[in-house]
């Protein structure tokens, strides 16, 4: 398998060491390699998206969402983004951050006495690096972010998910969920949505991409998503054009000033040297420019991909309905091309 993967990568970098503007064979063979990987790595749906400095360049879907009904995934299909969810809660920490009302110095303490993390600052929390006599150590862990909870609510005067809520409207990504329970809340939950945006996430749970359980030979059955509710690092649910609508308007400067996003992209250094990751993003160099991703990966049935080249001015994102984006190599070190399909968007876009 791991054989098959680098063939294809090498191939694709040595056809592809073109500009990629407006160049539809270029586009139409990176997804024809796309799905060569989806086939090796047993992915039942998968849907991509190339973002440059203006527009959606190209997007494609893959396979199916649904194997039984036979439906095709698309770049609207919803699906589970998991730990990407940390970029839309970064994006709201910064803006909090530009308008004074929240510092990354501020201690977690602040705004959850009890948590054991009282100590970390809102800025370690979002770069998941911790104080030791040796310096910052980096250790991944999304689940560490939920004081970020609580530091939305305080900087809003709100809650967390209907501050996301918020954003999610305003820029127009109306095929995107705060939350898979969003549409199930009572009194006294917090974000409680209107009866119109209820009507709106519901249609959108009706056509969430099916979950899939894949064996080591390839088999998929059907499984559960793994997240239940919303937090600042899991539970959002989106598609490959939303998420593109998104990093548009963050590198357009119309969520967080670019002077805000780009320090956000810097890595902090740590006793031994420069962090793996920033506030929100991974930050790593390939082939001496900077690379800017994050990941997503639930216990069974779904993962995501989104990859940043500020050089080249361009992203690509990538959703599925299975762990194959994220497994079975890991990313959580902060290394993308220990996966074929990173080593497919660097050997393509970042030569």
């Amino acid at each position: 398998m791991r054989r098959a993967c680098l063939t294809t990568t090498v191939a694709l970098s040595l056809l592809l060491g073109v500009s990629l503007r407006g160049d539809d064979f270029v586009l139409d063979r990176f997804g024809d390699y796309l799905e060569s990987l989806r086939v090796q790595t047993g992915i039942p749906g998968m849907a991509a998206a190339i973002v440059g400095t203006s527009d959606i360049l190209w997007e494609r879907g893959f396979g199916r969402q649904d194997l039984n009904s036979l439906v095709a995934a698309r770049p609207d299909t919803p699906f589970h983004v998991d730990g990407v969810t940390q970029i839309f809660t970064a994006a709201m920490v910064l803006r909090c951050v530009e308008e004074g009302r929240l510092s990354l110095d501020d201690r977690v303490g602040k705004f959850k006495a009890n948590s054991p993390d009282a100590d970390a600052t809102l800025g370690q929390l979002l770069a998941h690096v911790s104080d030791s006599p040796d310096g910052l150590v980096f250790s991944y862990r999304p689940e560490r972010l939920e004081p970020l909870w609580p530091a939305v609510r305080a900087c809003e005067g709100g809650s967390f998910r209907k501050t996301l809520a918020n954003m999610l409207e305003r820029l127009a990504l109306f095929d995107s969920v705060p939350g898979p329970d969003i549409v199930s809340l009572v009194p006294p939950a917090e974000g409680i949505p209107t009866a119109e945006a209820v009507e709106r996430y519901t249609r959108t749970l009706r056509r969430l991409a099916t979950p899939y359980a894949v064996d080591g030979q390839g088999r998929p059955s059907p499984t559960q998503y793994t997240a239940t509710t919303l937090t600042p690092g899991s539970g959002m649910i989106s598609t490959v054009r939303d998420i593109a609508r998104f990093d548009l308007a963050l590198r357009k400067g119309a969520i967080v000033r670019l002077a805000t996003l780009t320090g956000a992209w810097e890595a902090p250094l740590g006793g031994r040297g420069r962090l793996p990751h920033g506030y929100g993003w991974f930050v790593q160099n390939y082939n001496g420019a900077p690379i800017v991703w994050q990941f997503g990966a639930g216990e069974n049935g779904s993962s995501s991909l989104v990859v940043t080249l500020p050089a080249r001015e361009l992203t690509v994102v990538l959703l599925a309905n299975s762990t194959g984006l994220a497994k079975p190599s890991s990313l959580a070190s902060g290394d993308l091309t220990v996966s074929p399909f990173g080593r497919l968007i660097l050997g393509t876009f970042a030569r």
